[in-house]
């Protein structure tokens, strides 16, 4: 997941200041690199790396930074690069499950440039937006967005209206996706590839801003939503055809422990068949909060099972960042 530090992106793709009615280079400013150094005993260290590296965002002068949690969950270390050359030490506040956003705090008294937050729910298919890494222009891509929809991810998570945009920032983690006003509308997180006429099409999918507003003050007072943990079960998921399959288990997770295995097809969850993953998710979501018994049908080599699953809270399995 490192990022090299002499990348930059083709001159055809980067952001003209000229096509945007606000000050493109003050907003890139607020955009500010990230590295992390996470234990090697860390439940995310194997999936995720030990070192890893991406992006953020200002989002109050006080220096608090916006990103996408996968960077900084369970990190022992943060450092930020910012766009005057400086590197700071920073702590992780908090990463929600659910959303994916991370929040670090940058270990200054300083009072730094940031971003205003907008509206993504106002934003509309065909809006021209910029996907913005640390770095300035040169590492930023002119993009539109091109769907709103909902996006299921194998790790147990579930948005129900994603940005998609395109032209694809090759190095997403963490970029500050900025609105027709100079506003952030959305943090990058994933590269996904769709096939068109033959040859594949690759986008990036975006956390909407609007999921922040309401969690906000939780996530910097408690450091998570103040809410019940949904039901966790530790295992990967993938759809085939109208099937739900499991492609691999969490190690130590719920999952494993009762005995479901990967290649089983999940049929129905507490009695309702699923023939996708958000439907899986919602089903068990549905049942209750973390600690609920979540019953599984699935199919196993020639034969069903009936497999009850005592479900966690996530967090539970994640090393609590202590600050220095």
């Amino acid at each position: 997941m490192p990022i090299s530090s002499d990348w930059e992106l083709p001159p055809s793709a980067q952001p003209k200041p000229e096509d945007y009615g606000y000050d493109l280079d003050h907003a890139l400013s607020a955009v500010v690199g990230i590295r992390t150094i996470i234990p090697e005993d860390g439940f995310t260290a194997q999936t995720l790396g030990t070192e890893r590296a991406g992006h953020g965002v200002l989002i109050r002068s006080n220096g608090l930074v916006l990103t996408i949690g996968y960077l900084i969950t369970e990190a022992e270390a943060v450092w930020l690069n910012f766009a005057d050359g400086r590197t700071l030490p920073g702590h992780a506040l908090a990463y929600d499950q659910q959303t994916g956003f991370g929040l670090v705090q940058v270990l200054d008294r300083g009072e730094h440039t940031a971003l205003a937050l907008g509206n993504s729910n106002k934003s509309r298919i065909g809006d021209r937006v910029v996907v913005a890494g640390a770095g300035g222009r040169s590492r930023c891509v002119a993009a539109h967005i091109v769907a709103k929809q909902e996006f299921a991810g194998y790790w147990e998570y579930l948005l129900e209206e994603a940005i998609f945009t395109a032209p694809s920032h090759p190095n997403w983690g963490g970029t500050a996706v900025i609105g027709s006003a100079g506003e952030l509308i959305g943090i990058g997180s994933l590269q996904v590839q769709q096939a068109s006429e033959g040859r594949p099409v690759y986008f990036n999918m975006v956390v909407p801003i609007d999921l922040l507003k309401p969690i906000l003050d939780d996530l910097l007072k408690h450091g998570r939503p103040n809410h019940p943990a949904r039901p966790w079960l530790g295992f990967y998921a993938t759809e085939v055809q109208d099937k739900v399959v499991v492609a691999g288990l969490a190690a130590g997770a719920p999952a494993r422990r009762a005995g479901l295995a990967t290649g089983d097809l999940v049929l129905a969850v507490a009695g309702d068949e699923i023939t996708s993953l958000a439907d899986m998710y919602r089903r068990i979501w549905s049942l209750g909060p973390a600690g609920v018994d979540v019953p599984l049908l699935v199919y196993r080599e020639g034969r069903t099972l009936q497999i009850k699953v005592p479900s966690s809270d996530r967090s539970r399995f994640l090393k609590t960042p202590h600050m220095h």
